[in-house]
């Protein structure tokens, strides 16, 4: 059993907790890589609309285990009947999640330990601040299955600059905690054995401060930079749905499944 102040969400792999201002979502799949599937996606997305009712002055993004998330489940990805289509309904799940963690009011904390991967990656950068374990590893891999990117990736030019945006998702590169940093991705890189003492420390800062100036700046910065990122997203999910439904990406899903090397079609 979860304890009292957690409580599991529309999946058993994510919870919600509320203590005083601050909203803690976690992933808890630590077995499973806390990989997302549609059931731990509703549940995410239910998690942040909770934390927006609750009026929460700090969304905590947080997970168990060894691996903050690796991205889709790939084994539920290749199991489907109707690839396109389970693509379709993941991908409308994590996009309007992260679309609402970047509107909410509340400023938004990654607490990132080992692998955020594929859209485990552009979940933690949809916070407005991100900590990162020292052994924390940040890559997307969409191109390596032959699907392209979701999440929110597409955002990354206005915050990690377009050609190493382009880097990530065309080579697939992995980037360290302190690489990330260097990139102004994260905001804090800390020893692994301190990063929970760290983050709670720095949620317990942002929650005791002004909320109103918080979330104005956060909005202004946001909105400043990025202006309406719902149309991006958009163009995400309408491409992820096309490459799903080419051969190359039945091909490269299942090629990941089987631990082999995928045999890409070209055009």
């Amino acid at each position: 059993m979860p304890p009292a102040d957690e409580l599991p969400a529309a999946s058993p792999a994510v919870t919600y907790a509320l203590d005083g201002r601050v909203a803690t979502i976690r992933l808890v799949d630590p077995a499973g890589r806390n990989a997302l599937n549609h059931d731990s996606l509703a549940a995410l997305l239910d998690a942040v609309r909770q934390a927006a009712s609750d009026e929460a002055s700090v969304v905590a993004l947080r997970s168990r285990g060894d691996f903050f998330s690796v991205g889709g489940d790939l084994r539920s990805f290749a199991a489907a009947d109707d690839l396109p289509a389970y693509v379709e309904r993941a991908v409308a799940l994590v996009n309007t999640a992260v679309l609402e963690l970047v509107r909410l009011d509340a400023v938004v904390v990654a607490v990132v330990q080992g692998a955020a991967a594929g859209a485990g990656f552009p979940l933690a950068a949809a916070a407005d601040l991100v900590l990162a374990a020292e052994s924390a590893r940040f890559s997307l891999g969409y191109t390596r299955i032959g699907l392209s990117v979701d999440g929110g990736t597409s955002l990354f030019p206005t915050s990690l600059g377009l050609h190493r945006a382009l880097r990530l998702a065309l080579l697939n590169d992995v980037l360290s905690a302190q690489e990330a940093q260097a990139a102004g991705l994260v905001a804090r890189v800390v020893p692994d054995g301190r990063l929970d003492a760290v983050a709670d420390e720095l949620i317990a800062g942002l929650a005791s401060g002004p909320h109103s100036a918080l979330a104005a700046t956060k909005r202004l910065l946001r909105e400043s930079a990025q202006g309406d990122p719902e149309p991006a997203l958009r163009r995400e999910a309408l491409a992820v749905v096309e490459q799903a439904s080419h051969p190359d990406g039945s091909e490269g899903v299942g090629a990941f499944v089987e631990r082999r090397p995928p045999a890409f079609g070209g055009r």
